[in-house]
C-alpha cells in the first residue's frame, strides 16, 4: 500500500513529515480582533503551520440547559450555552479579515464549523477543514464538510471504533476523498495519565489508509512533552489550544501551550529529527569499514 499523505495548505504531510502543527487559538482571543490578530502572529513566531479559530453562534450550537464537561475549578461557567454565549460574536467579517491577516502573516488559516452556514462561510477561507471530535457522528455536518470536496481532519476523541468507521463512511460516500485522523482525548484538561497516546498505535493499524495526528488537551510541563510522544509514536499533525498568557481564568487558557513553549518544541523535533533515519534495515554507508574489519 502506498504511504497516505494529504495536503494541508502548502504543505503535503506524511508519515515521514516533520509535524504540522496547528495552533488552536479556537476562542482565546474572547471577541478581541485585535487579540485574535495577535495571537496569529504569536502562532507564526512560535513556528505553527495553522492558527484554527472556531466559527458557531452559541443559540445553534448548545441547548440552554447543558451541563459543563470541562474542570469548572479552571472555568466556573456550568452551562454550555452560557460559555459559548461569551465568545460568539465573531460573523462573516471577523473571519474574511483573520483569513487575510493569515495569509499576509504566511500561515494557515483554519476554524472549525460547527453548523452548516459556518461551512459554507469557511469553504472559500480555508484549505481544510477540521471536524471537532463531538461532531463525530453528526452526520449533515460531516456530509456538508465533505461535499466541499477539501481535505478533512478529524479528531475522534471519545468514540468507539464503529463511529470512526461510521464517520468515514460518511465523509467518503458524500466526497471527502483525503481525511486525516486526530487521536484525542475529552478531559479539559487531560491528565498525563489520561493521554494514551499508544492508541494511535491501534488506530494506524485500522486505518492504514489515514494520515494520523493527535490533538493535546494536557497541561503544558516543562515543554511539551505529550507532543514529542505523539509524533514519535506516528502522529504527524499535531493540534493544541493556543494562548499568550496561560494564567488567564476559564475558557482554554489553562491547558494551551503559548509561542515560546512552541519554539521549544521545534527546536526539540530539529535535535531529534536526524536520530530517526529510514525505515528500512540495512547496513548504511558510514558503516562499510566496519563490516570489513569488525
Amino acid at each position: 500500500m502506498n504511504k497516505p499523505s494529504i495536503q494541508l495548505g502548502s504543505r503535503v504531510v506524511d508519515a515521514d513529515s516533520k509535524p504540522y502543527v496547528i495552533a488552536e487559538i479556537g476562542v482565546n482571543h474572547e471577541g478581541s480582533l485585535p487579540l485574535a490578530k495577535r495571537l496569529v502572529e504569536l502562532a507564526k513566531e512560535g513556528g505553527a503551520d495553522a492558527a484554527k479559530f472556531q466559527t458557531y453562534k452559541a443559540d445553534t450550537l448548545a441547548s440552554r440547559h447543558s451541563p459543563a464537561y470541562w474542570d469548572t475549578t479552571k472555568e466556573p461557567t456550568l452551562s454550555q450555552f452560557e460559555l459559548f454565549k461569551k465568545f460568539d460574536s465573531f460573523g462573516a467579517a471577523e473571519y474574511r479579515e483573520l483569513a487575510q491577516h493569515c495569509h499576509s502573516v504566511g500561515i494557515d488559516f483554519v476554524s472549525t464549523p460547527f453548523d452548516d452556514a459556518a461551512v459554507d462561510l469557511l469553504a472559500p477561507l480555508v484549505p481544510f477543514f477540521k471536524v471537532a471530535s463531538a461532531d463525530l457522528t453528526n452526520t449533515p455536518l460531516l456530509r456538508r464538510v465533505a461535499r466541499t470536496q477539501k481535505p478533512v481532519v478529524l479528531s475522534v476523541g471519545a468514540s468507539t471504533m464503529d463511529e470512526v468507521d461510521g464517520a468515514l463512511t460518511t465523509l467518503r460516500a458524500a466526497g471527502a476523498q483525503h481525511v486525516a485522523l486526530l487521536h484525542c482525548i475529552l478531559n479539559y484538561p487531560t491528565a498525563d495519565e489520561n493521554a494514551n497516546l499508544r492508541m494511535l498505535g491501534d488506530l494506524a493499524a485500522r486505518y492504514p489508509e489515514c494520515v494520523l495526528g493527535y490533538s493535546d488537551h494536557t497541561v503544558p510541563k516543562d515543554g511539551l512533552p505529550s507532543l514529542v510522544a505523539a509524533w514519535l509514536l506516528g502522529a504527524v499533525i499535531l493540534e493544541k489550544h493556543f494562548t499568550h498568557d496561560t494564567s488567564l481564568q476559564g475558557n482554554d487558557h489553562y491547558h494551551a501551550m503559548t509561542s515560546e513553549h512552541l519554539r521549544g518544541f521545534r527546536a526539540e523535533v530539529a535535535r531529534i529529527a536526524p536520530l530517526l533515519g529510514v525505515r528500512t534495515k540495512a547496513p548504511l554507508p558510514s558503516e562499510e569499514i566496519a563490516r570489513h574489519n569488525a
